[in-house]
């Protein structure tokens, strides 16, 4: 593409020696701009982003009463189904992934455990992924998750009823059973079942950026990490899925969050997340799970940190490139995330310029599906 641009200036300028050396030299500098650009799109991304969030945000007062089930589940006892409670000791995870997923879901957990789901180590580091789950309608459904965990014995499931308006509570029962049973990881990943996830790539992020940090006692600093979203007003339309009244939240936007797509929380982050969680009576309605994660990181004091390599919003086009660098991908069927895994993870790895090329075109072409509504 941008070669037959290049092309096309040469071929219209370069016969014509007057003034075409100016409009020439003007060509090629919007081009290597756009070169530049393109190459370099997420560091842009980042920049843009971080212009645009907000220092402090003062959060309203919430409303008194608590909703029935608004703590999250600590007692083994509480949750339905749930892999040893040593599992966490045995495999002694740097890194667990939790995967929220609907019962019914059944192709998208088996092709999360047949790609990135399935390795247990990374570039070093012992990961491990569960996936978290809620009760059923369909009795029959809740049979068949229980043999599924005795099969495959990575299912924790909670005591609320599975549905979009209890996200939240999924949520919280997450982060209570990774606050209890799995002390040893360093890193918690939350993610939808349908993400393509890549625990290389994050892995890869987190040394990079923990190299100049100094850590206490062993663990990381508070980090809350994802594609950061900005200046979100509540939505005030009764008849949306997303309805939030104003005596539920007064304010006019949200503080900023994480996509609740897939976003990283370290373990110290993690607990003072929890904490400031459980100790927040939770409002009627529920609002979003991401933007609850995203009140409770900012009562507990945490601002999220943007990462241009989770997508939240758009879905990626695929390119082997870009797959082999960004950390979580939206948006991916089942069969889908089975192929592009085994293509961009079975082959040798993208060159440097081979990558920023690739993740600067995925972008482009995620952004221009976006404003032409593909």
């Amino acid at each position: 593409m941008v070669g037959r641009a290049l092309w096309g200036c040469k071929n219209r300028f370069g016969k014509r020696s007057g003034r075409s050396g100016v409009l020439s030299a003007v060509c090629l500098g919007v081009l290597g701009a756009s070169l530049l650009a393109v190459l370099f799109i997420d560091s842009i991304e980042l920049w843009a982003t971080s212009l645009g969030m907000t220092g402090s945000v003062k959060t309203p007062a919430q409303p008194a009463g608590l909703m029935p089930q608004s703590m999250p589940p600590s007692r083994p006892e509480e949750y339905l189904l749930m892999p040893s409670p040593l599992v966490c000791q045995r495999a002694k995870p740097y890194l667990i992934t939790m995967v929220t997923t609907a019962p019914a879901n059944q192709k998208a957990r088996q092709a999360i455990r047949d790609t990135w789901g399935g390795e247990v180590e990374v570039r070093g580091k012992r990961v491990l992924t569960l996936f978290m789950v809620g009760i059923p309608a369909n009795p029959t459904m809740g049979k068949l998750l229980i043999v599924e965990a005795r099969e495959h014995g990575d299912l924790v499931q909670g005591r609320f009823q599975d549905s979009y308006g209890n996200l939240t509570l999924k949520t919280l029962a997450m982060l209570g059973w990774v606050r209890r049973f799995c002390s040893q990881a360093r890193f918690v990943a939350k993610v939808d079942d349908d993400v393509l996830f890549n625990p290389a790539a994050l892995l890869r992020y987190l040394d990079h950026r923990q190299r100049p940090l100094q850590t206490v006692d062993g663990q990381p600093p508070d980090l809350y990490l994802g594609r950061v979203h900005l200046h979100v007003p509540p939505d005030r339309n009764p008849s949306s899925k997303h309805f939030m009244p104003t005596q539920a939240y007064p304010g006019a936007v949200f503080p900023d969050y994480c996509s609740g797509t897939a976003y990283v929380l370290s373990r110290p982050a993690l607990l003072k997340l929890s904490l400031a969680a459980t100790a927040t009576p939770l409002p009627h309605p529920l609002p979003p799970e991401d933007v609850f994660v995203g009140l409770s990181a900012h009562t507990a004091g945490i601002a999220p940190t943007h990462c241009p390599l989770f997508s939240g919003g758009p879905a990626v086009p695929y390119g082997r490139c870009c797959y082999q660098a960004m950390v979580s991908v939206h948006h991916v069927l089942p069969a889908d995330m089975v192929r592009y895994w085994a293509d961009a993870h079975t082959s040798s790895p993208c060159s440097w310029l081979g990558t920023r090329a690739s993740l600067g075109v995925c972008k482009v072409r995620a952004l221009l599906g976006t404003l032409i509504g593909l």
